[in-house]
C-alpha cells in the first residue's frame, strides 16, 4: 500500500537559493526528497510565485536575515501523491493535493489550541525547509489538502495566498458592513473579491497603480480611489461621514496604515496583514484607543478552518481569480516569472512544472 508509484527518478529540477547575492539558481540535478514515516513525497505540477519569493529571488534585508543559503525555493504548489511514509495513514497514492506551508511544531500552546498557524517554533516551507520550486517536494501527512475536482490545478496552487486574503476577511467580519481595503496587490485583489463574496455591504479600494485599480473594480470594489493623493476625505464621504467600518490592510506601507487608521470609524475593526518594511509610527490614542477599534493581526491560514472557507467559496463560483492569474509560465522560464512581478505587467504568476514525460 506505501509503496512509491513506479519510476521515481533519483534527481529532479529545482530552483534554489545557492548564492548570498540578488537571483536563484537553476539546479537539473537535485536530489529528489526522502520521505520521514508521516510524511508524503508530491510530484509538483503547478507552483504559485509569491511576494515572499520575489523578496528572497532580489534578497532584500529580510531575506538575508530570514532564508536559509542553499534552499529550495517556492511554497504555493498543487501536485499528485507519488509515495507514502510507512506511518500515513490517510493520504493515498494518485491524490491531486495542495498543502498548507507552515509547519507547525504541534505541541506549544498555539498548536495545542487550535491556533497552529502562529506556532511558537513554525517551518515555512521554501524558507525553513525545502520548498515547491521542483519536480517533487516532501511535506507532512497533517499539513496535505486533497483538492477538489472541480478546482483546476493553475488555481489549486494560489490556495496559500488566496487562504492569507479569506483568513483576513472572515476574522473581520465583513457581512454587511462597510469595508475599505488598502492596498489591492495580489492578496489585497484577492481581498476585495472575497469580501463581496462574503456580503460585505460596500467594498473601497485604494492604490497608486492605476490597472490593479481598475482590477478591484472589476473584482467588486464599489469604489477605487489613488493613494498617491489625499484619500481619507473622500472614503469619509463615501460611507456617510463615519469613514469604513472594516480596514483590510495589506500593504505594508506605513502611510496607507496611517491613513487606513485616521479612515476607520468608531468602533470599527481593523485586521493587519501587510508586513512593514520598517517599524512605523501613528496616532495610537486617537486612532485605535478613543476609536474603540478592534486591531486583528493576521498571519498565515487558520489551519485547516480557512481551507474549508476557501474550497466552499470557489465551489460556490463566488470568486473570480482568472484575471489576478495573469500569467502561466514554464519553469526554466521562471526568471521571467520575477520580472513580470518587478516590472507589474504580471499580478500573480504560475510556474507550470516539467512531469518526468514532457
Amino acid at each position: 500500500m506505501n509503496d512509491p508509484m513506479p519510476d521515481l527518478p533519483e534527481t529532479m529540477l529545482a530552483i534554489k537559493k545557492l548564492n548570498d547575492a540578488p537571483g536563484l539558481n537553476w539546479c537539473p540535478e537535485t536530489v529528489v526528497p526522502e520521505v520521514g514515516a508521516r510524511q508524503v513525497l508530491i510530484q509538483v505540477t503547478h507552483a504559485g510565485i509569491c511576494g515572499t519569493d520575489r523578496h528572497i529571488y532580489e534578497w532584500d534585508a529580510w531575506s538575508r536575515n530570514r532564508v536559509k543559503v542553499g534552499i529550495t525555493t517556492g511554497h504555493e504548489f498543487v501536485g499528485r501523491v507519488v509515495k507514502l511514509g510507512d506511518a500515513v495513514e490517510r493520504v493515498q497514492l494518485g491524490q491531486r493535493v495542495s498543502a498548507e506551508g507552515h509547519i507547525g511544531c504541534g505541541v506549544c500552546e498555539p498548536c495545542r489550541t487550535g491556533n497552529a498557524h502562529i506556532c511558537e517554533k513554525v517551518d515555512i516551507l521554501g524558507i525553513d525547509c525545502n520548498g515547491c520550486f521542483a519536480q517533487y517536494v516532501a511535506v507532512p501527512e497533517e499539513n496535505v489538502w486533497t483538492v477538489h475536482p472541480d478546482i483546476p490545478d493553475h488555481v489549486a496552487a494560489v490556495f496559500d495566498p488566496l487562504g492569507n486574503a479569506v483568513h483576513t476577511v472572515m476574522a473581520a467580519g465583513v457581512s454587511g458592513r462597510s469595508v475599505l481595503v488598502t492596498g489591492v496587490g495580489i492578496i489585497g485583489l484577492m481581498a476585495v473579491n472575497v469580501a463581496k463574496a462574503a456580503g460585505a455591504g460596500q467594498v473601497l479600494a485604494v492604490d497608486v497603480d492605476p490597472r490593479r485599480l481598475e482590477l478591484a473594480k472589476h473584482l467588486g470594489a464599489d469604489l477605487v480611489l489613488n493613494g498617491s493623493e489625499e484619500w481619507v476625505s473622500e472614503v469619509r464621504k463615501a460611507t456617510r461621514g463615519q469613514g469604513p467600518q472594516v480596514l483590510l490592510e495589506m500593504s505594508g506601507h506605513a502611510e496607507a496604515i496611517r491613513m487606513g487608521f485616521a479612515s476607520l470609524r468608531n468602533g470599527g475593526t481593523a485586521a493587519l496583514l501587510g508586513i512593514p518594511s520598517n517599524e512605523i509610527t501613528f496616532d495610537l490614542a486617537n486612532d485605535i484607543i478613543f476609536k474603540g477599534a478592534t486591531v486583528l493581526g493576521i498571519n498565515g491560514r487558520r489551519m485547516f478552518e480557512t481551507w474549508y472557507q476557501m474550497e466552499n467559496l470557489l465551489l460556490s463560483d463566488r470568486l473570480d481569480l482568472e484575471p489576478i492569474i495573469t500569467h502561466q509560465i514554464d519553469m526554466p522560464d521562471y526568471q521571467r516569472g520575477f520580472e513580470l512581478m518587478q516590472s507589474g505587467e504580471g499580478i500573480k504568476i504560475v510556474l507550470k512544472i516539467p512531469q518526468e514525460s514532457d
